[in-house]
C-alpha cells in the first residue's frame, strides 16, 4: 500500500528511513573491504550517526502513526504497525553488526611497542607484528613517534600559553594594585583637605558671628545717642535728661559792654 494515500508525513518519513537503511547496507559492504584500522573506525562512526538518525525517524514515524490511529481503519493501523516493526528489525540487524565490528576494532587497537601489558596482550602483539613486513613495522613506529612528538609539542604549547597568561595576569594585578594605592593616597589627601576646610569654615563662622555682635552693639549705641540728641532738641529744658558730654550748650556769658549803653 502506498503510504502517501494515507498520510504525506508518514510517506516522507518512510522514504527517509529507506534511504538511510540502503546507505547502511552499502556502508557495511564498504567496511568489509577496508583494511586500515583508522579508516574502518571513521567509517563505523559515520554509520553509527546514520543509525541514530534512523532511530529518530522511526520514533517520529511511531508518533505520527499514533496521532492518525483514530482516523484510520484497523487494517491500515495494522499495516502501519507492521511497517514500523520491519524498520525496527532491519535497524537492529545493523546495530548488531556495528557492535560486532566495534568489538573487532577494539581487539586490534593494541600498542605494538607497549611492553607493560599482560601475557595475552603480548602474544597478540607478537602475532600482529609477525604478520607485518619490516617496512610496515618501521612505518607504524614512525607514525606513532610522530604522533607522540605532536602530542608533546601541543603540551609544550599549552604550558607556554599558560605561563604567558599567568605573567600577563600577574602584571595586570600589579598595575591594579599600584593604581589602588594611588587612589587610597589621593583619598587620604582629599580627606585631610576636607577636614582642614571644615575647620576653616568653622573659624570663619565664629569670626563672622563675633563681627555681627559687635556691629549690632555699635548700632544700638549709635541709635541711643541719636535718640538722646533728638529728645534734647525737642525739649531742651527737660532736666531729667543729662547732657551728653561734648554736646552740652555753652554757658551763659555776660557781655562787658552793651551796645545800648553809652
Amino acid at each position: 500500500m502506498d503510504l502517501s494515500s494515507i498520510n504525506e508525513e508518514l510517506a516522507n518519513i518512510d522514504g527517509q528511513v529507506s534511504d538511510i537503511l540502503r546507505a547502511l547496507a552499502n556502508g557495511f559492504q564498504k567496511l568489509e573491504k577496508i583494511k586500515d584500522t583508522n579508516r574502518r573506525s571513521r567509517q563505523l562512526e559515520e554509520l553509527t550517526g546514520k543509525m541514530r538518525e534512523c532511530k529518530r525517524l522511526i520514533k517520529e514515524f511511531d508518533r505520527e502513526m499514533k496521532e492518525e490511529e483514530s482516523r484510520n481503519t484497523p487494517d491500515t493501523n495494522r499495516m502501519l504497525n507492521e511497517k514500523k516493526q520491519s524498520m525496527i528489525k532491519e535497524l537492529n540487524s545493523y546495530v548488531a553488526l556495528k557492535k560486532q565490528y566495534a568489538s573487532s576494532l577494539e581487539n586490534k587497537r593494541i600498542d605494538l611497542f607497549d611492553g607493560g601489558g599482560g601475557d595475552g596482550f603480548g602474544e597478540e602483539n607478537v602475532l600482529l607484528a609477525s604478520n607485518m613486513t619490516n617496512q610496515q613495522l618501521m612505518d607504524t613506529g614512525n607514525r606513532m613517534m610522530d604522533e607522540t612528538d605532536q602530542t608533546v609539542e601541543r603540551s609544550k604549547k599549552v604550558v607556554e600559553d599558560t605561563i604567558n597568561v599567568g605573567a600577563e595576569t600577574s602584571a595586570a594585578l600589579k598595575a591594579q594594585t599600584e593604581q589602588m594605592s594611588r587612589i587610597v593616597n589621593e583619598l587620604d589627601s582629599i580627606h585631610f583637605s576636607i577636614k582642614k576646610a571644615s575647620q576653616l569654615v568653622k573659624e570663619i563662622g565664629r569670626q563672622v558671628a563675633t563681627d555681627r555682635c559687635i556691629m549690632a552693639l555699635l548700632f544700638l549705641i549709635v541709635m541711643g545717642v541719636i535718640a538722646v540728641i533728638i529728645v534734647k532738641l525737642v525739649n531742651p529744658h527737660n532736666k531729667d535728661i543729662r547732657d551728653i558730654p561734648g554736646l552740652a550748650p555753652p554757658a551763659a556769658r555776660k557781655l562787658l559792654w552793651l551796645p545800648n549803653q553809652r
